[in-house]
């Protein structure tokens, strides 16, 4: 395991929800704790978050989001099959049960995608290097499909696929959140063909579902990297780079009416947990595990 050069993409996702999450993610990033983000283009601090990308030189993706808020896609906002009767997206368990019942129109979710990285694009002057989706989206059945065209027509190369090593020990995981993230792994294998099909690319291992909120510990995250690298060596003993990205939501607590995409800010938004997060990355003793182990942080323009 010594001599791998690993590189670690650290991701903030959901930049742009509220100012206190962009400035709980860019103290990451300052910091040496966050070395990449992903972008709410429909959260309600989307242009100040790009802004503050560009000031402090953060390198940054879009998280596509079709479960919480509001569209971006002018057409869509008033009458479309990705809104609930309250004019919003259907939330993230919501979008499943609609996607499941056959509700959802495929042609307006690709509209609402190609929406998103068009803004992406005016806000940050750039394409999004890597995409990928908000309550994970990109990987669900037809959905898969329709983000891989986009990714394709736009040529961005990198995005993410949740299958994270060593999830099925973590037992500290309720059963509840469990049967979601298994779910979203199934999801994930089923899709790995379709992505590999439109020569769509992403990091060797992923982590961040076992890592999330107040599960996120300088050893939650040691344990997670390392169970992943010995699985992956014992496949593929011969790479010598291998590349991870681990998947955060650093910030301060949102506090209402400020933030969210439209329907003001969630809970996991407000509580404790996104600090915990914080103050977990910027702990000296995980920037010193990463130096011991050879870990490079890096975003998805270097891989």
């Amino acid at each position: 395991l010594r001599m791998l050069q690993v590189k670690l993409i650290v991701t903030g996702d959901d930049f742009g929800y509220c100012p206190r999450r962009n400035q709980g993610i860019v103290d990451c990033f300052l910091a040496g704790a966050v070395s990449n983000v992903s972008l709410l283009v429909n959260g309600s601090a989307a242009a100040d978050a790009a802004k503050l990308a560009r000031r402090y030189n953060i390198p940054i993706g879009l998280h596509a989001n079709l479960s919480e808020g509001s569209p971006v896609c002018e057409v869509l906002k008033t009458n479309s099959s990705l809104l609930n009767q309250d004019g919003f997206f259907h939330g993230k368990m919501g979008f499943r049960t609609a996607l499941s019942k056959g509700l959802l129109n495929m042609s307006e979710v690709k509209q609402e995608l190609k929406a998103q990285v068009e803004l992406f694009h005016e806000l940050t002057g750039h394409l999004p290097p890597h995409m990928d989706g908000h309550q994970h989206v990109h990987v669900l059945p037809e959905v898969r499909h329709v983000f891989a065209e986009v990714l394709e027509e736009y040529g961005i190369k990198y995005t993410r696929v949740p299958i994270e090593p060593g999830l099925h020990n973590c037992d500290w995981i309720p059963p509840s959140l469990m049967d979601f993230y298994l779910g979203v792994e199934e999801d994930s294998f089923n899709t790995v063909d379709v992505f590999t099909k439109h020569g769509i690319r992403w990091p060797d291992i992923y982590i961040g579902l076992s890592t999330m909120g107040r599960n996120m510990s300088v050893s939650s995250i040691r344990s997670a990297i390392d169970s992943a690298m010995l699985q992956l060596t014992a496949k593929a003993p011969q790479s010598s780079t291998v590349t991870i990205e681990l998947m955060v939501h650093p910030g301060y607590p949102s506090v209402p009416p400020v933030g969210g995409c439209g329907e003001g800010p969630d809970d996991f938004s407000q509580s404790w947990e996104r600090l915990h997060e914080l103050q977990t990355l910027i702990k000296p003793e995980l920037q010193s595990h990463y130096k011991s182990r050879n870990i490079q942080l890096c975003s998805f323009k270097d891989l």
